[in-house]
């Protein structure tokens, strides 16, 4: 599945929108079959303002796409998985986290 383009929803009094928002990783990676994850895809986008969230695909009947916002530990969690494609680099998705060397 592709990311979505035009996704919206009011949260908690906020307005989360892919339209609006910088995609910065899904887990739509060719696994040498398909790119959906058993007809399921997640895309992780951050909002103008900072804020981060899940946009969830799905192809099954019955089921919706869907929003939820996340915290920024989740986003940087999700971002790490090493199966999941980035579309920006780690210092543009996590602009105020330092990275330390270990």
């Amino acid at each position: 599945m592709r990311p979505p383009e035009d996704l919206a929803a009011i949260i908690g009094g906020k307005r989360y929108s892919t339209k609006t928002a910088t995609l910065l990783a899904g887990n739509d990676y060719w696994d040498g079959h398909n790119y959906e994850r058993s007809g399921r895809n997640t895309f992780l986008y951050r909002t103008p303002r900072g804020a981060y969230f899940f946009a969830h695909l799905t192809q099954w009947i019955g089921e919706q796409d869907s929003i939820e916002p996340c915290s920024i530990d989740e986003a940087i969690s999700f971002f790490e998985d090493q199966y999941n494609q980035h579309r920006v680099s780690y210092d543009e998705a996590f602009p105020n986290i330092k990275i330390e060397d270990a």
